[in-house]
């Protein structure tokens, strides 16, 4: 079985691309291999800045002969129609083979389809894939036809037999022929040379400064790097996207060391990280004793005969530009932080949050009513978590974070310290962003939770308010991000907060601003109002008040309320809700969908998630996951299981009989008429049961109510063996019903049960 090997040789390939076109390159050429019939033992595909290299093993030398029995048309069929099978079958009359069917005599063709060689085949698949290969961006070049991601130079593309024996694949690509031959390192060893097998081809790149494998390059890239801190010291900053990025713009690494000018060495370390990270690609390098970033290490391209040192020169001197205007920023940024940041927050009120709801300044405004609302709950300074509030986006008008973006926050630490305030203030600007991804750490200073969690109750009420929501997999404004942040925030530091409450004060807090009609013209609340009460929607959407002030279900939602009430007497605000309840019940929803999935990620079933959402408070996000995992262990306990089996057994015996007889069987059994000694067990044991429930219930000890519920399996199961529930003695069956209504209301005051599968 002969091996494949396949280069693809270009001007550079962006770092960025080369991952995935590996990927593309490997699924694109096996699966039209695997296609056409060529079956392979292995496959590997690398990248270098130059080259997309794809090596296959056990390749099959041609593809099997394929016979495929055809059934046609019956013997007395139209002419035209027995020609049109012969053509389709690519046979004469004289192949065709007759057997007799239920309809008649019908005409059957045997078709055999040869086997190709694997050349063939691979030339192909080849030339179909490098013509629609799916690079993110792609050019055209000279007067060719072909589109790939930089200027394709040469194609090698060489099947190797046991015996050693190559075969170049014949193949042209726009005047591109393929070969067996490759060239090495652009500087230190152009020129080509011919290959025999993949084996033989990476011995020779390497020779030729050239290391094939991207893994093999980030490793090399990394240990040289550490090696020469620690000579000094020193440690590298891990940044994994980095090493990946750089290992895709060098074909031989040779890592670098160099120094940062000693007047840059007292910006923030993050500042440094960034500036260099960005612009030079460089890698940071600290002191563990100080924490400051002290130097770099940069990544050449190729050896040279000074060691590197003209290579450091110039991008030392490129690197005191950069950070020369990052320390001007930085300068700056400081004299307006000194002076209380006061131009940062009056210019973000000339800053769109979005076009529906206001700036940035009073989105700020509202966060931070919330967050001095919030704030007692999770145990912090009302005052310090308002102040934390108004200044956390303050350097989202830094020249810094302009710069940087990706240093808000961070910069926003530093600038409030340096006004002076206080050190929880400080770490909010930083912290309330968080988490912002499912690896991110969780806040748990109580300031910093009281800001992030009215931050992101304030994005996700103002889009639900406007009725931005996301829909499929489009989310434009990350509020799944937004929930699993607040999810987050309450499990991480088991807060026991409403949900329901927080989100109409999120909500009230957006319909109190200048601006509410912009609101308004987004809610179809007026319209439904006005078709329920069979009137205008202009009679509803404002109503003058006793007072004489006109008056809006956004602006007062109370007073509008009353008003209607008087003006239309068959109002039923439990079918209608007013608008903030409507939608924070609908946000409410949403953050259980999102509860489902971060749970099931940890392993606790749906229908468990389902049960416990069923009851009351489960806004309380804290208490319903608490509530959950208690009911997730019981369900894996025998007793567990099989009284859920009991419990439905129950439910459905009086579901049908309440159905059949048009009644409810809820008016409480009575002991005196219990016939059985286990009827006379179980009375005793659903007592017990209603009372630990009932106690552990108020003390949230959802595990201690789990486990009084499945306590009750064994009465059950022997109720059901020994009792009929359907009795002839109608006083008997009554009293047996209502007992089966104790049974489902008792252990309903654990968990909704019905909504258990299975």
């Amino acid at each position: 079985m002969p091996d494949l090997l396949i280069e693809l040789f270009s001007e550079e390939i962006p770092a960025r691309m080369q991952a995935r076109a590996c990927d593309d390159l490997k699924k694109r050429v096996t699966d039209g291999l695997v296609e056409a019939g060529l079956t392979y033992a292995g496959a590997a595909a690398f990248a270098t800045p130059r080259r997309l290299t794809l090596a296959l093993e056990g390749l099959l030398s041609e593809s099997p002969t394929l016979r495929e029995e055809r059934k046609g048309p019956r013997v007395d069929a139209p002419e035209n129609a027995i020609e049109g099978f012969l053509r389709g079958a690519g046979v004469t009359r004289d192949d065709l083979e007759v057997r007799d069917e239920k309809k008649g005599k019908v005409y059957f063709a045997t078709v055999t389809k040869p086997g190709r060689p694997a050349a063939e085949i691979v030339a192909e698949v080849l030339d179909d894939t490098i013509r629609n290969f799916p690079w993110p961006k792609s050019m055209r070049w000279g007067a060719g036809s072909l589109r790939w991601v930089r200027p394709l130079h040469s194609i090698l593309c060489i099947l190797t037999d046991d015996a050693g024996e190559v075969q170049v694949v014949p193949l042209d690509v726009d005047g591109i022929k393929a070969g067996d031959s490759t060239e090495g390192h652009r500087f230190m060893a152009p020129g080509r040379f011919s290959v025999t097998s993949f084996e033989d081809y990476a011995a020779k790149l390497k020779r030729a400064r050239v290391v094939l494998n991207p893994e093999e390059r980030s490793g090399h890239i990394w240990q040289e790097a550490t090696n020469l801190a620690f000579a000094r010291g020193l440690e590298v900053v891990e940044d994994k996207g980095l090493l990946q990025e750089v290992a895709g713009l060098v074909e031989w690494p040779v890592p670098l060391m160099g120094e940062i000018g000693a007047e840059f060495l007292d910006l923030p370390p993050e500042v440094l990280q960034s500036s260099m990270k960005e612009h030079q690609k460089f890698f940071s390098v600290r002191n563990p004793k100080t924490g400051r970033i002290e130097q770099f290490v940069t990544v050449a391209n190729r050896e040279t005969a000074d060691d590197g040192a003209t290579i450091l020169a110039g991008n030392q001197k490129v690197l005191a530009a950069r950070l020369a205007d990052a320390n001007f920023f930085w300068e700056n940024d400081l004299r307006i932080a000194q002076e209380g940041m006061g131009p940062w927050l009056e210019s973000l009120e000339n800053v769109t949050f979005h076009n529906k709801l206001g700036s940035q300044a009073e989105r700020i405004a509202r966060i931070a009513a919330l967050a001095r609302e919030i704030a007692p709950v999770v145990g912090a300074d009302p005052d310090l978590a308002e102040q934390a509030a108004k200044v956390a986006k303050a350097d989202l008008s830094s020249e810094m974070v302009y710069e940087f973006p990706e240093l808000q926050g961070i910069m926003g630490r530093y600038y409030a310290a340096e006004a002076g305030l206080p050190e929880d203030v400080a770490a909010a600007c930083e912290e309330h962003y968080a988490p912002l991804g499912p690896s991110d750490v969780v806040p748990s200073r109580a300031v910093s939770v009281a800001v992030a969690l009215a931050d992101k109750l304030d994005t996700l009420a103002g889009f639900w308010a406007i009725d931005e929501k996301p829909t499929g997999s489009k989310d434009p404004f990350a509020l799944r991000r937004a929930a699993l942040g607040v999810i987050r925030l309450v499990l991480g530091n088991k807060l026991n907060i409403s949900m329901l409450e927080y989100t109409q004060n999120a909500i009230s807090e957006l319909e109190r601003r200048e601006h509410d009609e912009i609101i308004s013209e987004n809610l179809t609340y007026e319209r439904e109002v006005a078709a329920y009460l069979g009137v205008s929607p202009d009679q509803v959407r404002e109503v003058q008040s006793e007072s004489g002030k006109i008056i809006s279900p956004n602006t007062h939602p109370d007073e509008w309320k009353a008003r209607m009430e008087e003006l239309f007497k068959n109002v039923d605000w439990n079918e209608i809700g007013l608008p903030g309840e409507r939608t924070a019940h609908d946000l409410l929803s949403f953050f259980h969908d999102r509860l489902k999935v971060y749970l099931r990620d940890q392993g606790i079933r749906h229908d468990v998630i389902d049960a416990c959402i069923a009851m009351e408070g489960n806004d309380d996000l804290a208490l319903l996951v608490k509530r959950a995992r208690a009911l997730q262990d019981v369900l894996q306990t025998e007793d567990g299981e099989n009284l859920v089996q009991g419990f439905k057994r129950a439910n459905n015996i009086l579901t049908q009989a309440e159905e059949k007889d048009g009644v409810e069987y809820s008016f409480g059994a009575d002991p005196k008429f219990a016939e059985d000694d286990t009827e006379k067990a179980l009375f005793a044991a659903l007592q017990d049961a209603e009372n630990t429930i009932a106690a552990a219930e108020k003390d949230e000890d959802f595990a201690r109510a789990m486990a009084a519920m499945a306590a009750l399996r064994g009465p059950i199961d022997a109720f059901f063996e020994a009792v009929q529930i359907n009795s002839d003695n109608e006083i008997l069956r009554r009293n047996r019903l209502n007992m089966l209504h104790s049974i489902r209301q008792i252990c309903l005051q654990a968990a909704d049960l019905r909504r258990l599968e299975g």
